[in-house]
């Protein structure tokens, strides 16, 4: 499973908006700085995730992640792909024995497909969007998430390379 995090907050993700000719579109925007992060892991193969939404970008909160991650899948071996965060590396860090870590080359978030997740989970409920408190926030994006079908993530994150070098028969 591809891993990684994220920030939503009430700072407002502009981008294009349809506007009559001739008139000039408004949208709301404003830039308070309130976040929570979404820990997220999902599977190339069968576009399954699991996501949470937690108060820091931390180990402890990496902790909770592997525990809720390691729970949802008892009788599974994960191999989480991702990046080199310093709270992926923690010596704090409790990894559960069905979990296992591989990481990706520093500065290359390229090559961690759920960064394209997080764009299409922006896209789908934050662009041009004002916020009135930051539970506005976790509920839009609690809601986007269970909005998410295997089949779209399963598009987001699958890569040929993967398919051919790994397919399963």
């Amino acid at each position: 499973m591809y891993q990684d995090e994220a920030g939503f907050g009430r700072i407002s993700k502009l981008g294009k908006a349809w506007a009559p000719k001739g008139h000039r579109p408004i949208v709301g925007s404003h830039h308070i700085r309130e976040y929570r992060y979404c820990y997220g892991a999902v599977d190339a193969f069968t576009g399954e995730s699991f996501f949470i939404i937690a108060g820091g970008c931390n180990s402890a909160w990496m902790n909770e992640f592997l525990k809720q991650l390691s729970e949802q899948y008892p009788d599974d071996y994960i191999l989480l792909i991702m990046d080199n965060a310093v709270w992926h590396k923690s010596q704090e860090l409790v990894i559960p024995s069905n979990i296992g870590f591989e990481f990706i080359p520093p500065y290359t978030p390229e090559m961690n497909p759920i960064e394209q997740v997080w764009a299409e989970i922006r896209k789908r409920g934050f662009k041009n969007k004002v916020f009135s408190s930051l539970e506005a926030v976790i509920d839009q994006l609690e809601t986007v998430i269970r909005g998410l079908h295997w089949e779209d993530l399963k598009t987001i994150v699958r890569r040929q390379w993967l398919v051919s070098d790994f397919e399963l028969n």
